[in-house]
């Protein structure tokens, strides 16, 4: 795709896809569905990339979806195959982009294999230093940075706070100090070419996700996880003004709906241009899509 087609409303740049269309959930992505559920208040969902494409089609809207390789950390499987990701994504490629996911703490295989999924499809690489605990700046997980970034392709990174372990004795094992999102600063030091996103609203720093994003160039927010009625005061206005090229929108489907997201947005007041960048241009120009009037 060298263009986005004019009937694409928005971009949702954070989804996951919890379960196989293949060989349906496994125990751990139900456990973690119903624990995230109750965390945020929703329906205990585990969608497929079909249900994802279903979702999103009927809102005139496309999705990054991915999965979250936790298994060093936990010993779980993921509930879905990078592969089964790729390859579902492609047979709803007007809606789905895909990305994948690998271990951190597996050095050269895991560039490698970061190398092959992005040969095979995969747009970008989801991290989440918290539930895989590491530090994001650890030199050990250059390679796999290397590999992402000669592929071309992008690095989304949790950020702050998490819902997963959330209430549950030791947190569930989650050490939050690794979603400090400064911690991500040195790999966009050391990487220069490599596109980062910074996910969420960096409760509790966001000041520093907002430097970030200020100071590299390649360094954008993306404005999931959180319903808009809750973001801070900082983020809104420089969504409004400095970084409205660098935010993105994003839900963290499906314990946030795209419904839900966009009645809380449109009530923060953003004027239409603001609005179309974050909505869909910012993500499109990221993916290296001429957008609306840019071709």
């Amino acid at each position: 795709m060298s263009a986005l087609a004019d009937d694409v409303v928005a971009i949702d740049f954070h989804t996951h896809v919890q379960r196989s269309a293949r060989t349906g959930p496994t125990a751990a992505a139900s456990d973690d569905a119903e624990a995230m559920a109750a965390y945020f208040g929703t329906d205990a969902l585990t969608p497929t990339v079909h249900d994802l494409a279903d979702e999103y089609r009927a809102r005139n809207m496309m999705c990054v979806a991915f999965s979250v390789d936790t298994g060093w950390a936990t010993g779980d499987e993921p509930g879905v195959t990078n592969d089964e990701v790729i390859e579902l994504a492609q047979e709803h490629a007007d809606v789905v982009i895909p990305f994948a996911t690998v271990d951190p703490h597996g050095g050269r295989r895991a560039a490698r294999e970061a190398t092959r999924l992005a040969e095979k499809g995969a747009r970008g690489f989801k991290f989440h230093p918290s539930a895989q605990e590491f530090d994001p700046g650890d030199r050990g997980v250059y390679p796999i940075y290397e590999a992402i970034a000669e592929a071309g392709a992008i690095a989304l990174f949790h950020s702050g706070h998490t819902g997963a372990g959330a209430g549950t004795p030791g947190g569930g094992g989650i050490r939050l100090k690794y979603g400090n999102p400064m911690l991500v600063d040195d790999v966009a030091v050391d990487f220069p070419t490599l596109p980062i996103v910074l996910a969420h609203p960096s409760f509790p720093w966001q000041d520093e996700a907002l430097s970030m994003a200020l100071h590299k160039p390649t360094v954008h927010i993306d404005l999931s996880g959180w319903a808009p009625k809750y973001f801070p005061p900082n983020l809104v206005q420089y969504a409004r003004t400095l970084l409205k090229d660098k935010m993105l929108f994003g839900t963290d489907y499906p314990v946030i709906t795209a419904d839900r997201w966009m009645r809380d947005f449109d009530q923060l007041g953003f004027d239409d241009d603001v609005r179309r960048r974050i909505l869909r241009d910012n993500a499109a120009r990221l993916l290296g899509w001429a957008s609306r009037g840019e071709e």
